[in-house]
């Protein structure tokens, strides 16, 4: 032990605290010396679309905690979306095995463990891996997301945003990278000089560095990330065949581990799609979906005060819509402030203190807890594996009291699902028609490819007439003339209403 036990009436207060009548997700005993199976440690269901933290270093049982969580939720029939970053939440999928080791800890906390599974649905971005492809649009996906993907500074931001505009004013689906790519060429060609002058604010070099960076961008990989068809955000939010349990949606991510910033921003789209197609439901007895975003430092890295702005706005209302979201990370530094204050339950693993910067971390941390009767400082550095410091809010939205918990053990695998098995998953799944194969609808590409071939066979009988002599100014320099944008333009509309009809 390394901080003062509780007394009895700090014992009884946190019994107190946690002994709300309402449904409830078990979170675990309080440790007080030993596990205390008669003080459990539970959140409202009411309560997750509140938020949450789960932090603590790596080896503590972060991803163990997500996995519990996402059993229960899925029991009390919610469905969840999680990223599996490493691949161990594929077990989830499967029955936990039983050992003499396990049964003795969850007998200590009054867990009455059982082995079982949760039905899941395997994603992937873009098709890379087992699962489901999972793919967006660049119009879906929108300058200011893909900004924060290519690393654009500012300016390069607000250029990016105005060719999006441009793009949708001359009705030119932006559907892929190679679509963004050739709007932005068509800009800067002799075609294009007099619209990108009209856009105001857009230089030529700013542009060509755009174009540099989606060069790097797709040179990773990521064009599989964009195309059709653009996934239904809708299949997040099934139950599983037999009516009762919300599916647990699983996105695998270990190959594109060396795209955080991708992976993090992808996220946020989906969060935002989310927000934008579920309708408000105010206060509800249990979310609509529990979205669990893991390395959630990856999303705040580098990011714009624009982007931040977006990401705050988006958790602060999306409660609304019966959707909670649960970031996982390392410390609750690694989220901002205006983030952080809108995460109503804590779940803190250990914290490790090697280095000013940890400390410096440890500090803020317990900064962030409730007054309690520990010193918490000494116990997030010496709380076991699987071991939690917790704090939510009870049925009233009021923090409970602070309680060193011993978190309950996942009743899944807490080894991966094998890969033949999540192949057959994915094989048999009612998704693989509808976002399986890659699509390709007529986009900004195929238009501004036809509108070159036009121009070219529209200047081409002037090339085959006899030659006129020039006309001469009247200092004797022949005369020129430039066809004007207005037609230029006219001509790209044309083509638009031949293959969408008209767009008035």
């Amino acid at each position: 032990m390394t901080s003062a036990p509780l007394t009895a009436a700090e014992v009884a207060a946190v019994r107190a605290g946690y002994g709300f009548d309402a449904p409830a997700l078990e979170l675990g005993a309080l440790v007080n010396g030993a596990a205390m199976p008669e003080a459990p440690i539970r959140i409202p269901l009411a309560m997750v679309n509140r938020h949450g933290l789960v932090a603590g270093a790596t080896g503590t049982g972060k991803t163990k905690t997500l996995q519990m969580l996402a059993e229960q939720l899925s029991n009390a029939g919610v469905p969840v979306f999680a990223a599996d970053i490493k691949g161990d939440l594929s077990g989830i999928a499967s029955p936990g095995i039983a050992s003499p080791a396990l049964l003795e800890r969850t007998g200590s906390i009054g867990q009455h463990w059982a082995a079982t599974s949760s039905p899941t649905e395997y994603f992937t971005l873009g098709g890379l891996g087992t699962g489901i492809p999972i793919r967006a649009t660049v119009r879906g996906f929108g300058p200011l997301l893909l900004s924060k993907v290519l690393g654009l500074n500012p300016t390069q931001e607000s250029s990016l945003g105005l060719v999006f505009h441009y793009a949708d004013g001359a009705g030119l689906p932006l559907i892929d990278l190679d679509d963004l790519r050739a709007v932005l060429m068509h800009l800067i060609s002799d075609r294009g000089k007099a619209e990108l002058a009209e856009l105001g604010g857009l230089s030529r070099a700013t542009t060509a560095v755009i174009l540099r960076e989606l060069v790097g961008f797709s040179d990773q990989g990521a064009d599989v990330f964009f195309g059709e068809p653009a996934i239904d955000v809708h299949a997040f939010l099934r139950t599983a065949p037999d009516g009762v349990r919300g599916m647990v949606s699983l996105l695998e991510v270990p190959s594109v581990q060396d795209k955080p910033e991708l992976f993090s921003t992808f996220l946020m789209w989906l969060l935002r799609e989310l927000y934008a197609v579920l309708p408000e439901v105010g206060d509800v007895a249990k979310p609509e979906l529990v979205f669990f975003f893991d390395e959630a430092h990856l999303l705040f890295a580098g990011a714009s005060k624009d982007f931040l702005q977006i990401v705050t706005q988006t958790v602060r209302l999306i409660r609304s819509k019966g959707v909670g979201i649960f970031f996982v990370t390392q410390t609750p530094k690694d989220v901002p402030g205006d983030v952080l204050a809108q995460l109503g339950s804590r779940v803190q693993h250990q914290l490790r203190t090697h280095t000013p910067d940890d400390a410096r971390a440890l500090k803020a941390t317990v900064s962030t807890f409730p007054v309690s009767g520990y010193d918490l400082a000494q116990v997030l550095q010496n709380l076991p594996t699987g071991d939690a410091v917790v704090t939510v809010l009870n049925e009233t939205g009021a923090p409970s009291p602070v309680a060193w918990t011993r978190m309950r053990s996942p009743q899944s695998s807490m080894s991966p699902t094998p890969i033949e098995q999540r192949e057959a998953r994915v094989a048999a799944s009612t998704l693989l028609s509808r976002f399986g194969t890659p699509t390709h609808s007529v986009s900004a590409r195929d238009i501004l490819k036809q509108a070159g071939r036009a121009t070219a066979v529209e200047s081409e009988p002037a090339a085959t007439t006899k030659r006129e002599a020039p006309a001469t100014t009247p200092r004797g320099r022949a005369a020129t003339t430039k066809r004007p944008a207005r037609r230029r333009r006219g001509l790209v509309g044309r083509l638009i209403e031949k293959l969408f009809g008209s767009t008035r």
